[in-house]
């Protein structure tokens, strides 16, 4: 199993453990872990070399 897919699997578990939270902060931190979670399953896809870096588009500067 990939490491991503294990920080995927971590994102859900956060995810039906918001859903059954008594109160609304218990909700909002495990539904803010899950999203640290998913962040780091997706970094990892990328050092993995699973999905290309974002191309930043440059514009050439204009004379003022």
């Amino acid at each position: 199993m990939k490491q991503s897919d294990i920080f995927r699997d971590n994102a859900d578990n956060c995810l039906q453990l918001a859903e059954r939270a008594e109160g609304q902060p218990t909700y909002k931190r495990y539904s803010r872990m899950a999203e640290a979670w998913m962040a780091l399953a997706n970094e990892q896809d990328w050092l993995d070399g699973e999905i290309p870096p974002v191309k930043v588009r440059i514009r050439p500067m204009q004379d003022a």
